[in-house]
């Protein structure tokens, strides 16, 4: 023990130094791997199993079910979180999701499950899970000591990323060998646990930081500002946001695409729609750990990277193959990476310290807009246009997003934080191509 904390170079990791942050850490590993399986594999079976007719609809509409808690509930969770104690919201949020997916899993053993229950159940898990995620980072400072709490966020978002990941590559699996009822089973006893782990954490008291309500809400009490006016205060980083919010009306389709392309095109099984999924997230984590040593002034490397994705998602509609496919989906997380480690630094550097916490929470909630209209659009049109031709529409829709970008100039501060290589390695969520990182 003497030689851990002299010799700082053999320092074990954080979660083996903290054990309150370790646990708390193991908890979101199950609760991130559980939502991100639940979804693969629920939009797997509606396609492979549930739905003969308007597959793409069923698909679409059960991913923009998935996404719109996290945009509608935003306020909402973030009053929460600044109002209630940090381990009970964390508790709460797990054990309901447990619970809902322990009565899932009931139901479908009983037999005849409705779609609407899957419907419902996924509401529920996505609603938990806007107030688990935000909830979990803001909590950080009472896990860990100050000069760890970089380290415990680096390690967080990068772990939270392999759990999506390893969720994502069994959530497909999981249905072909033991249905939805096997499905609902794992996700209840993933989240049950992690509602235990965080019961056995105790906490640091935190003093409230003044005005730490009025973040979530309209006024300017406290001397913070509202959302809205964080947003007005920063028009170059408000443009760099509405280029990415419409280039993700086109980049989160790809998971109506995946499933659609696995059982139309390519006629394969769970194990295709795991290796595709996979192979996303691969690209995205390998971006995400090597983004900060890419050059380029961030709009111009953003721009690129648009339409190198646009191009990689364009390839599968004219050549058809699953690991012509999975290849294209390495690049394009790969520019998701990227695109997130090196536009996260620069907001770290534009926007004022004392509006972050607030423009974090807004910059999650702009982007996600699209969410569930990408969703319920590609799935409407996967109904009527082959998954192909969906890949073509998908890469033409990036485009424009990508000229917006590289036009961008700010004649003050911009051009001067550019230059700036981004210093900070700060790793997107690969189970989802928000183009400048984020969790759903």
């Amino acid at each position: 023990m003497t030689a851990v904390t002299t010799d700082e170079g053999r320092r074990p990791p954080l979660v083996l130094r903290n054990r309150a942050f370790g646990t708390v850490w193991l908890a979101q590993v199950l609760t991130q791997a559980a939502v991100r399986m639940f979804q693969v594999g629920v939009s797997w079976w509606l396609i492979a199993y549930a739905v003969a007719d308007g597959r793409g609809l069923a698909s679409g509409l059960f991913m923009a079910v998935s996404t719109l808690p996290a945009v509608a509930l935003a306020p909402v969770v973030a009053r929460s979180v600044a109002r209630f104690a940090h381990r009970s919201v964390l508790r709460a949020a797990a054990g309901a999701a447990g619970t809902a997916a322990a009565a899932l899993a009931v139901w479908a053993y009983a037999g005849g499950l409705p779609l609407a229950a899957a419907y419902a159940a996924t509401l529920a898990l996505a609603a938990c899970q806007a107030f688990f995620d935000p909830c979990l980072t803001t909590s950080v400072p009472e896990l860990v000591d100050d000069e760890d709490i970089e380290a415990a966020t680096g390690f967080e978002m990068s772990t939270q990323s392999l759990a999506s990941l390893g969720g994502a590559l069994m959530g497909a699996l999981i249905v072909d060998a033991a249905g939805v009822a096997g499905l609902a089973v794992g996700c209840a006893s993933a989240y049950l646990v992690a509602a235990a782990l965080i019961t056995t954490v105790r906490f640091r008291a935190q003093a409230a930081a003044p005005g730490a309500e009025d973040a979530a809400g309209e006024g300017e009490a406290g001397g913070r500002r509202s959302l809205r006016g964080i947003l007005a205060g920063l028009p170059f980083v408000r443009r760099i946001l509405l280029c990415f919010t419409a280039a993700n009306l086109f980049t989160t389709a790809v998971f109506v695409v995946i499933p659609l392309y696995t059982k139309s095109v390519l006629a394969d099984g769970g194990s295709t729609v795991a290796l595709l999924e996979a192979s996303l997230g691969v690209g995205t984590l390998i971006g995400s750990f090597t983004g900060a040593r890419v050059p380029g002034r961030p709009t111009t490397l953003g721009a690129w990277l648009l339409t190198l994705m646009g191009l990689a998602l364009a390839a599968p509609g004219l050549f058809t193959g699953r690991f012509v496919f999975a290849g294209c989906l390495v690049v394009a997380g790969w520019c998701v990476g990227v695109i997130g480690v090196r536009f996260v630094a620069l907001f770290q550097r534009l926007v004022p310290t004392a509006d972050k916490p607030g423009f974090f929470a807004v910059m999650q909630a702009v982007l996600g807009a699209t969410f569930p209209l990408a969703s319920l659009l590609f799935g409407l049109l996967g109904d009527r246009l082959s998954p192909q031709t969906l890949c073509l529409i998908q890469a033409a829709g990036l485009l424009p997003a990508a000229c917006a970008l590289a036009l961008l100039r700010d004649p003050d501060t911009g051009a001067a934080a550019e230059t700036a290589d981004a210093a900070q390695d700060v790793p997107a969520h690969p189970s989802e191509p928000v183009v400048t990182g984020g969790k759903r």
